[in-house]
């Protein structure tokens, strides 16, 4: 079976991938960290997918839908495979297929999302998929971008969810604590949005196991 490099950022996004045909890196925070992850496991790999959550730059897009990438913009700009992107729609009936935004960022405020979102013609952003396209590109390989909504487009992201990312993929919980210390009136939205963030995790265990063996890569 054709093996697939994915790129993931949190540990428990990571852990949603159970298919065989699969290496998962994860670190969304810290890029040449996961650069080097992905370009290690990439030798003798048949493509590499960005996989795992996004936030929504556009409205009309709900927690737990999926998007499929059709091309990238951001740090770097180029088109996703279309016959992956095809293939894996077939998967994942009713998802939407269009841009990504990513530069490394985590973006929680409200206007710029939407105005990334109109500038680029992009649905979604995430953390990771810039790192692994500079992979494929560089070693020629087909580009997937899959991945599901945690957060709508006019939904703020309090600070400590922006911090909560460690360079191994975990979770941050001190950075955490720590903004919430010096801003208490954080509480609501952290729960607010964690609760999004759980029900867009449900959601990807429910679609890894749709997507299948090497996420959906035909040979």
């Amino acid at each position: 079976m054709s093996r697939v490099v994915v790129a993931t950022g949190f540990n428990r996004e990571a852990a949603t991938l159970r298919q065989p045909g699969i290496v998962v890196a994860a670190g969304g925070g810290d890029p040449v960290g996961l650069r080097a992850k992905i370009e290690q496991a990439a030798a003798g790999a048949a493509g590499i997918a960005s996989y795992g959550m996004c936030g929504a730059l556009v409205d009309g897009l709900r927690i737990g839908d999926w998007v499929i990438g059709d091309r990238l913009s951001g740090a770097i700009d180029i088109d996703c495979d279309a016959d992956w992107a095809k293939a894996l729609a077939a998967k994942l009936p009713g998802a939407r297929i269009g841009g990504f935004f990513a530069d490394g960022r985590m973006i929680g405020a409200v206007a710029e999302k939407l105005a990334l979102g109109e500038r680029h013609g992009a649905l979604a952003v995430d953390m990771e998929s810039h790192v692994a396209a500079a992979v494929a590109l560089a070693r020629g390989l087909p580009f997937a971008i899959v991945r599901c909504v945690s957060d709508r487009a006019r939904h703020l992201l309090p600070h400590a969810i922006t911090v909560s990312m460690r360079a191994d993929g975990g979770v941050d919980g001190r950075a955490m604590l720590a903004s919430l210390a010096r801003r208490p009136g954080q509480v609501a939205d952290i729960a607010r949005t964690t609760a999004g963030f759980a029900r867009a995790m449900r959601e990807l265990k429910r679609g890894a196991a749709r997507i299948g063996p090497g996420m959906g890569l035909r040979a």
